[in-house]
C-alpha cells in the first residue's frame, strides 16, 4: 500500500495535465519551447513569454528543458533559463551546479565559470563540480589548468571516474599530442578506474593518428576480454572509420556489418555514419541499400539526412542519383535548407554547368531561401578557374554580406585572399588590390603583414608610389620581412 501511494503520488508529480493553467504553464515546459520551430530567436521568444508570465513549471521539466537546449547548442538560452528558475526558488543539486559551469562557459567565458565554482559552497565542490570546470578547460584547450585541476581532485580525495580522464586524452588529441593518451590509460588501470565507451574510442583514435592500427585492433580485443564496457554503434563506427583512413576497406565494410547489428535502437546518427562510411569504400549499392533502410525506420526523415545522402552521392560522382534525391527532398521539405541545395550547386559548377547552378540557386530564392557565404565561396572557386577575377571579387563582397548559415561573421580564409591578391600582383594592378583590401575591412580589423607586403609587392611591380604606404604599416603594427622594408623605401614617397 505504501509503495503504491508513493508510485501515484509520482505519477502526480510527472503529470501537466492536471495542474492549474493559473499557477503552473499550461503544457510541459520543454514542449512549448519548441512548439514553433528550433531556431534560437523563437526559442527565446517562447522563453521570455513564459518568464514573464511568471507562471511555474516542475523541476524535472526544468531539467528535461536544460537538456534539449544543450542537446541543440542553445547555451544562452538554457543558461538563462537555469539561473531565472533558480532566482524563483529551485533548488539546484550538485549535478544542477556542475550543468550551470558548463553553461556559463559556454555562454560568458571561461572566467565566469571559475567565479561561479569558486563562489560555490563548499558542499557542493564534489567530483562533479569539479569535473565540470576541468571539462571546460578542456574544451578550451588549456592544458596547464586542466591538469593542474586533476591534480587538485587527487590531492582531495575525489571520486575519479573515467570522465575527467576522457577529458584530458581529448584535449591532448585535439591539441596534436595522441601519444600523450596511453599513459592517461594506463594510469586509470592502476588507480582501478574502469574505463567506458569513450575510453576505448578515444584510446583507439589516440592509436590510430601514430599509425598503430594493429595497437587499434588490441584494444577492441581487450575490451572484449575485459567485458565490463560492452562495445555499442560508436565504437564501430569508430573502428570503420579508422580503417577506411587507412584504406583497408574490407575490414571497413566488416566493422560496418557489426556497426549495424548494434544499432538496435535504430539511432539516426548510426544511419548516417553507415552511408557516409560506405561512400568512402565507393559501395553505391551499401549506400543506397542503407538509405533505404533509414527511410523506412524515419519515415519523416529530417533535412540532414538528405544533405548527408545527396553529398556522398556527389562524392561518389553519382549525380543523377543526387538529382533524384534532391528532387524527392524538395517535393516534401517543409523548410528548404539553402546547404542541401548548396552541395547540388557545388557539384554544377565544378563540371562547369553554370546555368545548371543558376537555376537552382533561383530555385532556392523563390523558396525563401536566401543565399549564405558558401553558396558564394563556390561560386568564387568557379569564377577563378575561369580567370573571372572581378566577378570572384564580387562574390567575397557577397559572402560577406551574406553571412555564415548560423548567422555568424564570415571572414576569407587566407586562401582566397592570397589567391587574388597573387593574382594583382602578377597582373600589377594596384586598383584592384586596393579595392578587394577595402572589402576585406568589412569582415576583419587588419590586414596582417601577409597581405600588406603582396600590396607592396604590387605597387613595386607596377612602378607606383604611395605617400601613405609606410603610415599604413605603422597603424597595422606589422613587421615586415627584409624584402618588405627594402620595396616599402621604394615606393614611399614623403
Amino acid at each position: 500500500m505504501a509503495s503504491s501511494a508513493f508510485m501515484q503520488q509520482f505519477a502526480k508529480k510527472k503529470s501537466v495535465l492536471k495542474r492549474s493553467s493559473k499557477k503552473y504553464v499550461e503544457e510541459a515546459l520543454y514542449k512549448k519551447l519548441f512548439k514553433d520551430g528550433g531556431e534560437e530567436q523563437i526559442v527565446r521568444g517562447q522563453l521570455n513569454q513564459f518568464l514573464k508570465s511568471r507562471k511555474s513549471a516542475y523541476k524535472w521539466e526544468v531539467g528535461k528543458s536544460l537538456k534539449v537546449l544543450r542537446s541543440r547548442q542553445l547555451y544562452g538560452p538554457a543558461l538563462k533559463l537555469s539561473e531565472t528558475m533558480e532566482k524563483r526558488g529551485i533548488n539546484k543539486t550538485v549535478s544542477d551546479h556542475a550543468i550551470h559551469i558548463d553553461l556559463i562557459a559556454k555562454s560568458r567565458g571561461i572566467a565566469a565559470a571559475e567565479t561561479y565554482f569558486v563562489n560555490l559552497p563548499e558542499s557542493s565542490k564534489t567530483h562533479l563540480t569539479y569535473g565540470a570546470l576541468l571539462n571546460c578547460y578542456c574544451k578550451n584547450l588549456m592544458t596547464e589548468k586542466a591538469v593542474a585541476l586533476l591534480e587538485k581532485m587527487k590531492e582531495l580525495n575525489l571520486e575519479l571516474s573515467s570522465m575527467p580522464y576522457n577529458s584530458l586524452m581529448t584535449l591532448y588529441f585535439k591539441s596534436g599530442l595522441p601519444q600523450m593518451v596511453p599513459p592517461f590509460i594506463q594510469e586509470m588501470k592502476a588507480s582501478d578506474i574502469m574505463p567506458d565507451i569513450y575510453t576505448y574510442n578515444i584510446w583507439m583514435r589516440a592509436l590510430a593518428a601514430v599509425g598503430d592500427i594493429s595497437g587499434v585492433e588490441r584494444v577492441i580485443d581487450e575490451m572484449k576480454r575485459d567485458g565490463r564496457v560492452v562495445g555499442d554503434w560508436t565504437t564501430y563506427s569508430n573502428l570503420a572509420s579508422i580503417y577506411a583512413d587507412a584504406k583497408l576497406f574490407d575490414k571497413t565494410e566488416k566493422a560496418l556489418k557489426e556497426l549495424e547489428s548494434r544499432n538496435a535502437t535504430r539511432e539516426l546518427s548510426a544511419y548516417q555514419f553507415l552511408i557516409t562510411l560506405y561512400g568512402r569504400t565507393g559501395n553505391l549499392l551499401e549506400v543506397y541499400r542503407v538509405w533505404r533502410s533509414l527511410k523506412l525506420a524515419f519515415p519523416k526523415t529530417a533535412n540532414i539526412s538528405y544533405l548527408n545522402m545527396i553529398q556522398v552521392l556527389v562524392k561518389l560522382n553519382d549525380l543523377p542519383g543526387a538529382e533524384k534525391c534532391f528532387k524527392e527532398w524538395a517535393s516534401n521539405c517543409s523548410t528548404y535548407d539553402i546547404r542541401i541545395a548548396n552541395v547540388l550547386i557545388g557539384a554544377y559548377l565544378r563540371e562547369g554547368s553554370f546555368e545548371k547552378a543558376e537555376t537552382q540557386r533561383r530555385r532556392a530564392w523563390r523558396r525563401g531561401s536566401k543565399p549564405n557565404a558558401k553558396m558564394w565561396e563556390l561560386y568564387f572557386d568557379y569564377y577563378l578557374k575561369q580567370g573571372e577575377i572581378k566577378s570572384a571579387v564580387d562574390c567575397v563582397q557577397k559572402a560577406i554580406s551574406a553571412g555564415k548559415a548560423d548567422g555568424g561573421k564570415w571572414v576569407p580564409s587566407r586562401e582566397i585572399v592570397g589567391e587574388l591578391m597573387k593574382h594583382f600582383e602578377q597582373n600589377k594592378n594596384v586598383e584592384g588590390a586596393e579595392g578587394f583590401l577595402e572589402i576585406l575591412l568589412k569582415s576583419k580589423d587588419e590586414l596582417g603583414a601577409e597581405v600588406l607586403e603582396s600590396l607592396i609587392r604590387t605597387y613595386a611591380a607596377a612602378g607606383k608610389k604611395s605617400t601613405i604606404m609606410r603610415r599604413r604599416i605603422k597603424m597595422e603594427n606589422v613587421e615586415l620581412s627584409e624584402e618588405g622594408e627594402k620595396l616599402l623605401n621604394d615606393i614611399s614617397e614623403e
